[in-house]
């Protein structure tokens, strides 16, 4: 599983041109799933994202998660997160999990954030052809990977 973690002070999902999701102050989640992860994967991501220390404290410095700040959370589902392009110009996706494996891993590592957090986040619509508006606090931009962990 990969993820891109945005700090963000606005994110938005958009929908046929009609909002369907936002967030205020907290994290914008880009969430990739790869064919060979598992349950632990994504519980590794979800409890690795939320003691993640990248909000900035009383002095500015990066040492409260969004679980310090009582931040919100918008996860939106990525296949393009696994593209490789060692070949040719056009990105293969053929790491990314197929759609009956990634929709369920989705609403996994949802309900796991959502227990981890203590309150419900935002997401995106798995599939859809959505439009994300965001505002990056910082820039503060993080890449994680399951397979990666250190």
């Amino acid at each position: 599983m990969r993820t891109v973690l945005q700090r963000v002070t606005k994110a938005s999902v958009i929908i046929d041109g009609h909002p369907y999701s936002a967030i205020g102050k907290g994290l914008l989640i880009l969430a990739g799933f790869e064919g060979d992860d598992t349950v632990k994967d994504i519980e590794w991501m979800g409890d690795k994202i939320c003691q993640m220390r990248i909000f900035g404290d009383e002095n500015g410095k990066m040492n409260l998660s969004v679980m310090d700040i009582g931040g919100e959370v918008l996860v939106v589902s990525q296949f393009t997160l696994h593209a490789s392009i060692k070949k040719g110009n056009r990105p293969s996706f053929i790491k990314a999990a197929r759609p009956e494996q990634a929709i369920p891993f989705y609403e996994l590592f949802i309900h796991h954030l959502n227990q981890r957090l203590g309150k419900r986040l935002k997401t995106g619509v798995f599939g859809a052809d959505m439009k994300i508006e965001l505002t990056n606090d910082g820039p503060v931009t993080v890449v994680v990977d399951s397979k990666q962990p250190e």
